[in-house]
């Protein structure tokens, strides 16, 4: 799984945070890794006057999983921290969920499987 971070015009796109935010991002997906290529993780600030608070920072998460339709969830918060663990959250229980119905969906079909 490779991720990839994206940072508004106003939002200092150093290392040290990649980083950070990189490891939060595969820690929370890390049981899905075998089924996601990628995750791209964009970071901005909704309110450009202010550098933090009311709720203006903002971090949409895509997890593109395997053969199937890309996952989006957006996550605002106070820090960059709380909006990225947010956001994660949001995206470990939206995998959960999808990757849980497809199953589901996978184990009652009536139609014979295809052959190769």
């Amino acid at each position: 799984m490779q991720v990839q971070i994206n940072t508004g015009h106003n939002i200092k796109g150093h290392e040290a945070l990649a980083t950070e935010v990189s490891s939060v991002v595969e820690e929370s997906l890390s049981r899905f890794s075998t089924r996601l290529t990628n995750v791209d993780v964009h970071l901005s600030n909704q309110n450009s006057e202010q550098e933090d608070g009311n709720d203006s920072m903002r971090c949409m998460i895509e997890a593109h999983i395997a053969g199937y339709q890309a996952l989006a969830v957006t996550h605002q918060a106070a820090t960059l921290d709380q909006a990225v663990d947010g956001a994660a959250e949001k995206l470990t229980h939206l995998i959960e969920h999808t990757l849980g119905r497809l199953e589901h969906q996978a184990s009652h079909r009536t139609d014979p499987p295809l052959s190769s």
